[in-house]
């Protein structure tokens, strides 16, 4: 992610991002069956990971946690978290080959641009190891907007999204919809998929 905008946004709102979320990361029943998928000590990369909650319930499962964020402020409180490695990095950075057993992008990619997703789902799927598990979750519509607080959203549908998935190689397994405030109180249609390399 390279907008601007939606960076500082982040970088501002983190604390607030923070508080926000904590509730939602312990009751999400996606997370719970990530973490069930995974094998025993896996390696995993939270992709996009803000303030790293989602990072923290998957290491405290007892998985090494590396979580990824282009907002500095966001790196500074996942770190915070016990087992919990975080590193400053935009969906560009994200290199390596057969590195992780899993992969949790969960409402991060959104803020890719349209024309990039297509090489940030194949590094991905490069640097996930044969068989891993990924997890994405994104907003879904059509079209590209910014919401009220200056973030930019590139908006998909379930269709085009597993179609995407499946051009990287992946082999989408599982389908999740819903309906949810975002950071900025608007309620938003989503889609999360389950795949393996």
């Amino acid at each position: 992610m390279t907008d601007q905008a939606t960076l500082g946004v982040y970088g501002r709102k983190a604390a607030e991002y923070l508080t926000v979320t904590q509730d939602a990361v312990a009751k999400d029943p996606l997370l719970k069956a990530f973490i069930a998928a995974l094998p025993d000590q896996s390696t995993v990369l939270d992709l996009g990971a803000g303030p790293g909650l989602f990072a923290a319930a998957i290491a405290a499962a007892g998985h090494r946690v590396i979580a990824t964020d282009a907002v500095p402020e966001m790196v500074t409180l996942a770190a915070q978290h016990p087992g919990v490695e975080a590193r400053l990095a935009t969906f560009a950075d994200i290199g390596g080959v057969d590195e992780f057993d899993g992969i949790w992008a969960n409402f991060s990619l959104l803020h890719a641009p349209r024309e990039k997703m297509p090489d940030h789902l194949a590094a991905l799927k490069t640097a996930l190891k044969p068989g891993g598990l990924f997890h994405i979750g994104m907003k879904t519509g059509t079209g590209t907007h910014r919401d009220t607080l200056g973030r930019l959203y590139t908006y998909y549908t379930g269709e085009e999204l597993e179609a995407l998935l499946v051009a990287a190689g992946f082999r989408v397994t599982d389908q999740a919809t819903g309906r949810d405030p975002g950071l900025d109180g608007t309620m938003a249609e989503w889609i999360a998929l389950r795949a393996y390399g």
